[in-house]
């Protein structure tokens, strides 16, 4: 008894000098900050409040995540409320997405689309899916494009390597096409075998001779592969209408500086536009260009501001044949974006697709280029009702970036300009990507991609159309600020004019 007695005081005895060891360290560590805290000169907080202003700035950090799981409610939440990712989440997964209890949607907002259902819905067995439609008719390579879903513009260099894996292995289950985004084709958009658009950005990266302008070799090298079915001219993007691509030093590793044909380690920054387009003939001829050299369809990305150009190009292309024009016009959202941005940029400037997309339709229909030139729509379009919204305003193809990110399992940490997404997504860090399973992930986007599908057409037959494509302005109202809804065609009433010209 005694020897233990004695043990147990030498326990005390060790684990309190261990403890008052441990207080020292801890005082000696926060003199160091204090002292730090009140010597320095750029932070007047932490200058005033030694120590203690530092847990400001850990609040602020923890704050995103308190936010995001504890306190704001389902439809709260900015770019994607909780309902919406969890739509997504639970489609790609094959999950059950149904609902119970009644909408939790708010639908008095102005701009809130309301679909009218017809009193005698298609009976499912005589629903069809959308027909296919054909890009580029007086190319030598036309494409046939089947899939009204598609994996909008994000580059290797945006994107990891098993990210862009996933998504191309994804693309071909799905049977829809991907975009490469301006950093060029890398071998890993090949790898799944899907359908490939080939962006030509401002950097002109992949197809770029060493002064910066377009290399035409290395563009006929590209377009010789079977799977690039399109070439798309970015012009502007959603997150940054008017300045190019960035992609910081960090995340600029030696394959992707290869494929880029630029240093690895420094920072990627595309110039604001092409330096060859600076008017409206100008982008024609660059597009003329681009067609004639690969013979696959060629068109052009742009985020919708002033609009009189658009009127310019439309004369253009009827002074010189209806063979020069675009093949597509893909318009972006000035609230999209899954890369670095300037905040003015991505706030501030530039028109919503909800106001682009009818403005552009109206303007090709009135010269008779709406069959002509065929629209891709871009901007926050990851549910049923955002892809029927489009559809009826005329757009004949969609193409989403973040909803395929969210498929993926991002978790909208808002960390994609940093090297330091926590899902693999958007970082080179080879530990962080180690969870993300190109294999499994892919399913999760053939997933997602059918649920869009499927979602879309519920709201179709509902309005008593045969498919998706048939939808138009007719079947969608428009919450107006006094709450009450009006037609979208009599909001944008030439929609009218493009159904007998299409007839």
């Amino acid at each position: 008894m005694t020897l233990l007695t004695e043990l147990a005081g030498q326990g005390l005895i060790f684990f309190a000098t261990l403890f008052i060891f441990l207080i020292g360290i801890l005082v000696l560590f926060v003199a160091l900050l204090f002292i730090k805290d009140v010597t320095q000169t750029k932070d007047a907080i932490r200058r005033n409040y030694p120590v203690i202003g530092r847990f400001r700035y850990l609040f602020s950090t923890l704050g995103e995540f308190f936010r995001q799981y504890f306190f704001a409610l389902d439809r709260e939440e900015m770019p994607f409320n909780r309902a919406e990712r969890e739509w997504v989440y639970k489609s790609s997964k094959a999950i059950d997405n149904t609902v119970a209890f009644g909408s939790t949607k708010n639908l008095s907002p102005p701009g809130t689309p309301l679909f009218i259902n017809c009193p005698f819905p298609t009976l499912d067995e005589h629903a069809t899916t959308s027909p296919p439609i054909t890009i580029g008719p007086y190319c030598r390579e036309p494409y046939q494009a089947s899939s009204l879903i598609n994996i909008s513009g994000m580059s290797y260099g945006a994107l990891s390597k098993p990210a862009v894996r996933a998504l191309s292995k994804g693309a071909k289950l799905a049977g829809c096409w991907m975009n490469t985004g301006e950093g060029g084709l890398s071998p890993y958009h090949l790898e799944g075998g899907c359908d490939l658009v080939m962006q030509i950005g401002t950097a002109k990266y992949g197809v770029r001779s060493t002064d910066g302008k377009l290399d035409d070799t290395k563009l006929r090298e590209i377009a010789t592969h079977p799977q690039i079915k399109m070439f798309e001219i970015k012009i502007s993007q959603g997150a940054k209408p008017g300045k190019g691509g960035i992609l910081p030093g960090a995340k600029v590793t030696r394959d992707i500086a290869f494929i880029r044909g630029i240093e690895p380690g420094k920072d990627s920054i595309s110039p604001n536009r092409h330096p060859e387009i600076s008017n409206v003939k100008e982008l024609l001829d660059f597009h003329q260009h681009v067609r004639d050299i690969t013979g696959k369809p060629t068109g052009f990305k742009a985020v919708i501001g002033s609009y009189g150009w658009l009127e310019i190009l439309c004369e253009e292309i009827q002074h010189s044949g209806i063979e020069s024009a675009p093949d597509f016009i893909t318009i972006d959202s000035c609230d999209g974006g899954t890369g670095a941005a300037p905040m003015p940029l991505m706030d501030d400037v530039g028109l919503p697709i909800k106001e682009a997309l009818p403005m552009v339709v109206d303007i090709l229909t009135r010269y008779g280029l709406r069959e002509r030139i065929k629209l891709i729509a871009s901007g926050k379009l990851i549910t049923p009702t955002g892809v029927a919204w489009v559809l009826c305003s005329g757009a004949g193809f969609i193409t989403s970036a973040r909803g395929f990110l969210l498929a993926l399992g991002c978790i909208q940490a808002l960390k994609c300009n940093k090297n330091t997404c926590p899902t693999g997504i958007t970082t080179h860090d080879e530990h962080l990507q180690k969870k993300l399973n190109p294999e499994e992930k892919a399913v999760q986007v053939k997933n997602f991609v059918y649920k869009l599908h499927y979602g879309t057409g519920l709201i179709a037959h509902s309005c008593g159309v045969l498919h998706p494509r048939e939808l138009t302005r007719k079947h969608c109202r428009i919450v107006q600020p006094n709450s009450t809804s009006i037609p979208l065609d009599i909001l944008y009433p030439q929609q009218d004019m493009l159904a007998e010209y299409q007839n």
